[in-house]
């Protein structure tokens, strides 16, 4: 059993910045990878960036250069950057971690979502 809890959401001026940090902790066998998702009223839970163990990392276009993802292997942990923060960034934002609780069982935990507000 994997627990994944995220923190740092919060209300921003656009063109402001926020930092979001999950961290995974529990039962861990390894961590394949790490995520950003977010979901706004009416919209579908779209990926925001990802980042591998190895620190490979993918990011949805509209965040492209104004956003960044690292990671803490030690610590469990992931960031989310968000700088010139846009009105339609608004959402709530989901942890994920694609993680092994065991040598054989792998599965995706989700966090229990941390709110970002953008107003213009």
């Amino acid at each position: 059993q994997v627990q994944v809890v995220e923190s740092g959401g919060g209300l921003v001026q656009a063109g402001g910045s926020l930092r979001l940090s999950c961290a995974a902790s529990g039962t861990i066998f390894s961590i394949n990878a790490m995520g950003w998702y977010r979901q706004a009223p009416g919209k579908q839970r779209e990926l925001v960036a990802a980042i591998t163990h190895s620190g490979s990392t993918n990011y949805a276009d509209s965040v492209k250069g104004r956003f960044t993802i690292a990671g803490d292997n030690a610590k469990n942990t992931v960031y989310l950057q968000m700088n010139s923060l846009k009105p339609e960034d608004t959402g709530v934002y989901y942890c994920n971690a694609d993680a092994y609780s065991s040598r054989w069982l792998r599965r995706n935990y989700w966090g229990q979502g941390t709110q970002v507000t953008v107003s213009s």
